[in-house]
This record gives structure tokens, C-alpha cells and sequence, in this order.
């Protein structure tokens, strides 16, 4: 007769998550990642099937994973770098004023990594890494997003009767293809 081990139910480490402890860097637009002050770990939503039945639709899983979007929240730099580089990321892609945006926008080299990402045929995608801290600010977990492109960049907003100084926190939006958590293991 086999012996079952019993199931460990308890929880080892008692230190909840914290919200600040968190860094994130793109690939494509590593001055965004600097000033970085929110980010969200998006929902992923699984569609339902119905299976019809004389009293009721019974809810099976469906196949399908929907991705929430990628936003994240940054302070802008004095000489706007870092807003600017995701504008000219979106108008690289969307080319606004003529054809001419995009190609000027696949020349660019600058700012990728060729070793760490190859670049697709039309250089409009990047990869970017979500790193967790644990409550000692040591590294657990990475979140790593495949294929990411903004879609969305937050006005700034400029006011002349503002009393307190403010700094400019704008907001990007990002649709991508996948992402994955994995656990860093320490080793030692």
C-alpha cells in the first residue's frame, strides 16, 4: 500500500506583495523605464462556451485567453526624451503626416538591442520585462512581454494657474502578444 504525503497548505513566506516594488524596462524605449511610477500586471480574461440545455446554457472553458492592456505611468523628464520617445514610436508606426514616418522609423537602431531582439520585418514591436521585488527588494519574479507596441500616449496637460509646483506624469498604453511570469530562483 502506497504512503500519501500529506499536502503542505501553509503558506512558508508570510511578507505580503508590495505595490512599490516593482521596476520595468523596454527594450525599444529604455528612457520610459527610468521615471516609471505605476504599472498594472494585466487580467487575462478566459472566454466562456455555452452549452445549450433545456432548462439553461450550461458554462463550459472556452479556448480563448484575452490579455488586458499594458499601462504604465512615468514622470516626464525636463527635455521630454522619454515622452518623446514613445510619440515617435506610435507616429513611427501609425505615420500621421506621410509614408515617409515609417520608413525613417525601420532605419532607426538606435535604441534596440540586436543580440537581446531581433528585429522583425517591420521593427514595430519590442519586448519588455516587468521586474517584481520581494518585500526586501531583492528580485522574485519577472514578468516578461512579447511583441509590445504602444497604442496610447496621455495628453500633458499644461496650466499657468497652478500655485504648487507639479511634476508631469503622462501614461502609456501598450498591446502586446503575450506575457509570462517566472519565478527567479536565488541560488545558494
Amino acid at each position: 500500500m502506497a504512503v500519501q504525503k500529506p499536502i503542505n497548505t501553509q503558506i512558508e513566506n508570510r511578507n505580503f506583495l508590495q505595490p512599490r516594488g516593482f521596476t520595468f524596462s523596454v527594450n525599444r524605449a529604455p528612457k520610459v523605464s527610468y521615471f516609471g511610477r505605476k504599472i498594472n500586471l494585466p487580467a487575462l480574461e478566459l472566454d466562456i462556451a455555452r452549452q445549450p440545455n433545456y432548462l439553461r446554457e450550461i458554462p463550459l472553458p472556452g479556448t480563448m485567453i484575452d490579455f488586458e492592456d499594458l499601462t504604465f505611468e512615468f514622470l516626464v523628464d525636463e527635455d521630454l526624451k522619454n515622452y518623446m520617445e514613445i510619440q515617435n514610436w506610435i507616429r513611427g508606426i501609425g505615420f500621421p503626416e506621410s509614408l515617409s514616418e515609417i520608413y525613417n522609423w525601420q532605419k532607426k537602431s538606435d535604441t534596440i538591442n540586436v543580440e537581446q531582439e531581433p528585429r522583425s520585418e517591420l521593427n514595430l514591436y519590442s519586448d519588455g520585462t516587468m521586474t517584481i521585488l520581494d518585500s526586501m527588494n531583492n528580485a522574485s519574479f519577472k514578468v516578461k512581454y512579447q511583441n509590445l507596441f504602444p497604442y496610447r500616449l496621455s495628453t500633458l496637460q499644461f496650466d499657468a494657474t497652478l500655485q504648487d509646483a507639479e511634476f508631469f506624469t503622462a501614461q502609456v498604453s501598450f498591446k502586446y502578444m503575450m506575457y509570462n511570469i517566472d519565478e527567479i530562483t536565488s541560488c545558494c
